[in-house]
């Protein structure tokens, strides 16, 4: 059955205090090297089908109901 991936992450011009706590504890754990951290979502949508009739819906969705669209960008992409 195809996999149709929504992926939603804040904008970059807002605030991420996730992002920035697991960026802050990265070096405490003994991980060096990463300069930023940003936290989203990511949604795996079992579909059966992949048309464009399917891949509109699931943008739909992803615009009114996975991400709010003031803060947050998304991506929809099947998955291979």
């Amino acid at each position: 059955m195809p996999r149709v991936i929504v992926d939603v992450m804040p904008k970059p011009e807002i605030l991420d205090p996730q992002g920035k706590a697991v960026h802050g504890a990265l070096p405490r754990l003994g991980f060096d090297g990463v300069t930023d951290v940003r936290q989203g979502k990511r949604f795996e949508l079992e579909v059966a089908d992949t048309s464009d009739a399917t891949l509109a819906e699931i943008e739909k969705m992803a615009e009114t109901l996975l991400s709010n669209p003031v803060i947050e960008d998304y991506t929809v992409r099947v998955d291979a």
